[in-house]
């Protein structure tokens, strides 16, 4: 089987995003899973890898098409931002812009086909602002979905076996309880889970569908949200042949699938899925400050095969040589699956 062509961008330069992806080309077992292109600029790359100390040679292409030789590390250089231009840790419209140009340029080369997936470095809020998206777009999933033209698509976290699907994201809690935790969506994101896991191979996969409400609302007792718009949902799918199961209590739902119950959950708001899987995939040892960090963000729905890592730009690490590339490893490998390459 040909090796899947895979682009990586460089994410927020001023975070963590350029050394782990360093790190990553430096890694002995790359060559077995892709051609890796990366997408950015070359003198950022060449600070990371001097930065711990690397010396991996790259190949400039126009057209990832032309990238067809393993164990090689691609480059499109847009040559849009130079080390001068910014500082490790610091916010800067530099560096947001930056950033959001190696996207579009990924985006359109996944487009294209001449990009079998993409893999994205962690962005800056703030510095995509400055940097003219953050307006635009409330993140990376929003913005690749605009990129797309995709209407029907959603985050899902993954740690291991836990895979976690979400109806919303980055909107208030209040705005997802009145106005966005709706049957219709509900029923979407259970369809993207559903198809996630049989790109993942998994065969007759079950879908754990979480309550919104304490309990999921023992019958009615703690709020309505359960009868008037999951039980539905849950319903319609399951009429169209799909395994989907609840609405479960979220406070044992993750631990039933961390435990092999269901293939995927589908949850209700962003702080519902991200703290199990984040609970799950990453370590933290007060004393030495460090952090361990598993887990992969995959967007659902759009035309191309989008993967991240699981965490954002670590100022507080930028530029020290200290980050650890496992998340971003990891959104490779599940890139690679997904092209039916691997499984993660």
């Amino acid at each position: 089987m040909q090796l899947p062509r895979i682009g990586i961008t460089l994410g927020d330069a001023a975070g963590i995003g350029p050394e782990i992806l360093a790190k990553l080309l430096a890694h002995e077992k790359l060559g077995d899973l892709c051609i890796p292109v990366v997408v950015g600029d070359r003198r950022v790359v060449e600070q990371a890898q001097a930065l711990i100390g690397a010396t991996l040679p790259l190949r400039a292409i126009e057209d990832p098409r032309q990238a067809a030789e393993p164990g090689t590390v691609y480059l499109v250089d847009l040559r849009n931002l130079a080390p001068e231009d910014y500082r490790f840790a610091e916010v800067s419209a530099a560096t947001g812009r930056a950033a959001g140009e190696w996207i579009e340029r990924a985006t359109a080369l996944a487009l294209e086909g001449a990009l079998d997936a993409i893999v994205t470095n962690p962005i800056h809020k703030e510095s995509f602002v400055l940097g003219g998206y953050g307006r635009r777009y409330a993140g990376h999933t929003e913005m690749l979905a605009a990129l797309t033209g995709t209407k029907s698509y959603c985050m899902m976290l993954a740690c291991g076996a836990l895979r976690v699907c979400h109806v919303t994201t980055h909107v208030s809690l209040l705005d997802a309880l009145t106005r966005d935790i709706k049957h219709e969506r509900i029923l979407q994101v259970i369809r993207l889970a559903d198809d996630a896991c049989h790109r993942l191979g998994i065969e007759r996969p079950t879908i754990g569908v979480a309550g919104v409400n304490p309990h999921a609302s023992e019958d009615g007792l703690f709020g309505t949200e359960e009868q008037r718009e999951i039980i539905p949902a849950i319903a319609e799918a399951q009429a169209a042949g799909i395994a989907a199961e609840g609405p479960v209590p979220a406070d044992t739902l993750f631990s039933k699938a961390k435990g092999g119950m269901y293939d995927a959950v589908v949850a209700m708001y962003h702080d519902q899925g991200h703290i199990p899987v984040k609970l799950a995939g990453f370590l933290y040892d007060h004393t030495s400050g460090a952090w361990e960090m598993h887990g992969v963000n995959v967007t659902l729905g759009l035309p191309i095969i989008r993967t991240s890592v699981d965490h954002g730009t670590a100022f507080d690490k930028a530029g020290k040589g200290i980050a650890n590339h496992r998340s971003l490893l990891e959104a490779l490998q599940y890139a690679a699956a997904l092209t039916g390459h691997r499984t993660p």
